[in-house]
């Protein structure tokens, strides 16, 4: 896969301040965290998993190829960055997994029996219902 710790050196982080309502605290701490990754020159990843990002993810990445990521849920500085790694970590496993091909299955005969069998009877229960005809 990758290595999570050659990753997290490639990371850079900035501090801002928060925006909405807070009070004094919010107008003097820069406690929300904004998380830049460089895809195009990351050296932990191979060129097929930056391909494979780069489609996965081409509604969040810039178009220099940079993804960023921002956390503001909590007054702690220490906490959002927590978080913001968290979810680009969950973020890159998820979108690096590579789906399975469905195989189709084959529906069994004793199955297209009954379904047949089924029309038939519906069938014969609806003739049944309409008068004789008489020539």
């Amino acid at each position: 896969m990758f290595d999570d710790k050659a990753i997290l050196n490639e990371l850079s982080f900035k501090f801002i301040r928060s925006s909405g309502a807070g009070g004094q605290h919010v107008n003097k701490t820069s406690s929300k965290a904004e998380l830049t990754f460089d895809l195009e020159n990351s050296q932990c990843l191979n060129d097929d998993q930056k391909q494979r990002l780069k489609i996965n993810l081409k509604t969040r990445l810039t178009k220099e190829n940079v993804l960023i990521l921002q956390c503001g849920e909590s007054r702690s500085q220490h906490k959002n960055k927590t978080i913001i790694i968290q979810r680009f970590l969950d973020l890159i496993i998820v979108n690096l997994i590579e789906e399975k091909d469905r195989i189709p299955t084959k529906i069994p005969r004793a199955v297209v029996r009954k379904r047949l069998t089924n029309k038939r009877k519906t069938s014969e229960k609806k003739a049944k219902r309409k008068p004789p005809q008489l020539d």
